[in-house]
């Protein structure tokens, strides 16, 4: 099986990873200091835990057969262990960043709604991979599936974190229009599922979360993208010292370590924004080398889901890149002004804990999808 591994991806994750690691340093060795009164290395450390946990994770989830998500007790046993860690984060759940969307164990965070990206991955896929004969008959082959999707995004809503579950929405929509639905159908479930979120929207209202919702701070996100120097003093703060850096690095960069920004002056610089300090430390070399090689793993991720003969496999493919796809538009986006803000990590590279193991575990089952499938095609030669 090793000898079948796609080792570009492979290759790429790994550069990614130990890079990430090295700007988790520089990135973050003075807020660690004069912030949080940690260790300089408090957070690099941290951040290379998970990447060791992650890598034996994708190991783990290599070898063993993806076949087995397909079952029906391992799907009941995902999603309902799923839906209880997120309720149980509104019970014992930690506070950071106004969301209560983290569950303390020990000195350690989890975050269950990262978990739930690839938890409706792999159900979305097994659903709809088994369901091929019936895709379009919506009632029976898709209603049941959209009610957990709802679920699921409703209770992270509530965090309230609506970054990710704008997300889960987008990869559960990238799986839907990649599961062989035809035109008509797809209409007739996208309409449904629209309805689905203004209902799941006035149920956060009546839950008496449209404070959060329409909140200065979220509603100045907004605002800030038109002119985010004339509000550089509030609104536009973090969005105005995310250009300063990328406009101080220029095309080489000022040097690794010798960002300014990372001073004090851009909150959140080893996570949300640890792009901008890469183009100030690295320039446009730099930012080139993690756009490029997160866009590479995504375009071959689905030229493989593409050659991939089995359903399920071919839909876990497709669903696993679009989650890398769209957090990297997401956090680039918001990073240089072009949608708001959201507070999404940059896969592979921002500092993250649950995001790192949840997507290397997650390269591990598109890996085993692939071995799996390149044994079947050469065995059929």
């Amino acid at each position: 099986m090793l000898r079948v591994y796609d080792f570009p991806i492979f290759f790429t994750t790994i550069a990614l990873c130990l890079f990430g690691l090295i700007m988790v340093y520089s990135s973050s060795m003075i807020s660690a200091v004069a912030r949080y009164d940690f260790p300089v290395d408090y957070f690099y450390q941290k951040q290379k835990s998970a990447l060791i946990i992650g890598f034996f994770g994708m190991l783990v989830a290599m070898i063993f057969p993806y076949k087995a998500y397909q079952g029906k007790d391992f799907l009941m046993w995902i999603t309902g262990g799923t839906v209880a860690l997120l309720i149980l984060t509104f019970i014992i759940g930690h506070t950071a960043g106004n969301a209560q969307s983290w569950i303390k164990i020990g000195t350690r965070v989890i975050q269950p709604g990262e978990f739930s990206k690839l938890t409706i991955i792999i159900y979305l896929a097994a659903i709809f991979g088994k369901r091929q004969n019936r895709i379009n008959q919506i009632d029976k082959a898709v209603f049941p599936p959209l009610i957990l999707l709802m679920a699921i995004c409703f209770l992270i809503a509530m965090q309230p974190d609506y970054g990710t579950a704008l997300i889960i929405l987008m990869i559960a929509s990238s799986i839907i229009i990649c599961s062989g639905m035809s035109l008509k159908s797809l209409s007739k479930l996208f309409s449904l599922l629209m309805v689905s979120v203004i209902i799941m929207f006035f149920l956060v209202i009546i839950s008496g979360n449209i404070q959060s919702i329409l909140s200065e701070e979220r509603v100045s996100r907004f605002t800030s993208l038109i002119e985010p120097f004339e509000t550089q003093e509030d609104a536009g703060y973090q969005l105005a010292n995310s250009l300063i850096a990328i406009g101080a690095g220029g095309l080489s960069g000022q040097g690794l370590g010798q960002s300014f920004q990372k001073y004090g002056y851009l909150p959140e610089s080893h996570t949300d924004f640890i792009l901008a300090i890469i183009a100030e430390e690295l320039g446009v070399f730099g930012v080139s080398f993690v756009l490029g090689g997160l866009s590479f793993i995504v375009l071959r991720s689905y030229i493989l889901a593409a050659r991939c003969k089995d359903p399920f496999g071919s839909l876990l493919i497709i669903g696993i890149s679009s989650m890398i796809g769209i957090q990297v538009f997401i956090n680039a986006g918001g990073v240089v002004g072009l949608i708001p803000i959201t507070g999404i990590t940059l896969p592979f590279i921002s500092y993250g804990g649950s995001s790192l193991l949840l997507l290397m575990v997650s390269v591990g089952i598109l890996q085993n999808v692939v071995m799996r499938s390149n044994i079947s095609a050469d065995r059929k030669k």
